[in-house]
């Protein structure tokens, strides 16, 4: 395959449609959230937002044509993701983090599992889906021999799994009314039988859907929302403290049984890590769109604008080369993901760069537009503290850069069969 970054005419029409519905659906939904003083109100009042998406295809496009989905190409996605990202972040959130939390069925989703994704491919209503990973003391270290794992339970009664524990930042998980999401893919540890000493905790980790009807037929104290969180950014997603006590299940609802949770999970991170980085993109052009504007029609009281003073350009032209390293390193990684050359640790590689080197960026490029601006910048009525406080996230969602995504790459780099180019030459000959 040539290298040309010309868009196609799949790739060009997901670029022109998402964006106008970022202008005509997720830009308006703004100024309705920000009537709203909390967090959580402010998620509520982008539900008709998230109705439109539904109804546009969105939501049935981050299924695969597997299971009956719409989705198209990773590369696709990134389009998507920095179109929306680059005009109305926190709505958008609320909709890509469905995606995420479709993902482990897009991976290890099986016909008897097409119950669960019904609501997502009829086109209606607002369901939501959420990936329940992260807990209140963190999972960074949890998959480490001789760490005591997960503290969110599941133990096999019968031809049940009951669930136990809390968790910390799972988008949505707790739906629209704040009594749980549709579907909610809970990673857990299975405590049916005690851990032998010494034993891998990954060994044990299991994914298992657990749907709304779920909760329901649980009991009225089965789910509690024990804290919503307050955000300096992306302040109409809803990311609670929730709490599951005696969660019931059917065996059927197994979507990993113990021993592949932990693959499936890091799997789906491996795809969200991609999308990340398209939304640095989006959030650094915005950066730039914002300075350039700005040094366009100022000049400080002096007799030229912003743009013909060196220092000025300096920093503007730094995030325009920037956001372009970016996006390329996106699209790369999005490609090699679902087309190599390499295998899978070679293409997961550039997913995990992307990621890293792209929220980075971006933080960098929103605090370099308001140094280039000045103390204009920091007045809330300019876009450029909001568009930081959006960024900041991004190196630590996710996945945390420090904490996991970076030591990603270590391992990857410690493999005795680790290939350095392999996801842009394919595989070394070996001599």
């Amino acid at each position: 395959m040539p290298i040309d970054f010309h868009l196609g005419p799949s790739e060009a029409g997901i670029r022109a449609a998402a964006a106008s519905f970022a202008q005509q659906v997720l830009k308006p939904s703004r100024s309705e959230y920000l009537k709203y003083d909390k967090n959580e109100e402010r998620f509520q009042a982008t539900q008709p937002s998230y109705a439109a998406a539904t109804q546009g295809g969105l939501i049935k496009g981050q299924l695969s044509p597997r299971h009956g989905g719409s989705g198209g190409s990773l590369l696709e996605a990134a389009i998507l993701v920095e179109e929306c990202y680059a005009v109305e972040p926190s709505t958008a959130l609320t909709i890509f983090a469905n995606g995420l939390g479709l993902t482990p069925l897009n991976i290890a989703g099986k016909p008897e599992h097409a119950e669960f994704l019904a609501p997502f491919l009829n086109g209606q209503g607002t369901p939501l889906a959420s990936l329940v990973f992260s807990e209140p003391g963190g999972v960074a270290n949890a998959w480490e021999k001789g760490a005591p794992g997960l503290q969110t339970t599941a133990r096999r009664e019968g031809d049940e799994w009951v669930i136990n524990g809390e968790k910390k930042f799972a988008t949505s998980c707790a739906g629209w009314d704040f009594k749980g999401c549709d579907l909610a893919c809970v990673v857990c540890r299975d405590v049916t039988e005690p851990a032998r000493p010494g034993s891998d905790p990954k060994d044990r980790v299991m994914i298992i859907l657990v749907t709304r009807a779920d909760l329901d037929r649980s009991g009225p104290d089965a789910f509690q929302v024990l804290r919503h969180i307050s955000t300096p950014g992306h302040t109409s997603v809803s990311g609670p403290h929730v709490k599951y006590t005696n969660v019931r299940v059917p065996s059927k609802n197994v979507l990993c049984p113990p021993g592949q949770g932990a693959q499936v999970a890091s799997a789906s991170f491996d795809v969200s890590a991609v999308l990340v980085g398209a939304m640095g993109v989006g959030l650094m052009r915005a950066a730039f769109d914002a300075a350039l504007d700005f040094a366009k029609r100022d000049n400080r009281n002096g007799r030229v604008p912003l743009l013909e003073r060196q220092a000025f350009a300096d920093l503007l032209s730094g995030i325009k080369m920037q956001t372009e390293a970016c996006r390329a390193l996106t699209w790369k990684a999005a490609h090699a993901m679902e087309n190599g050359p390499g295998d899978y640790d070679a293409r997961r590689e550039l997913a995990l760069s992307a990621k890293i080197y792209c929220s980075d960026a971006a933080v960098k490029a929103c605090t370099n537009a308001i140094n280039a601006v000045g103390i204009t910048a920091y007045d809330v009525d300019q876009p450029f503290a909001e568009l930081l406080n959006n960024a900041m996230v991004l190196p630590i969602f996710d996945g945390g850069n420090v904490g996991i995504r970076r030591r990603n790459l270590q391992e990857l780099m410690q493999s005795p069969s680790y290939d350095p180019w392999a996801s842009t030459y394919g595989p070394t000959e070996k001599k």
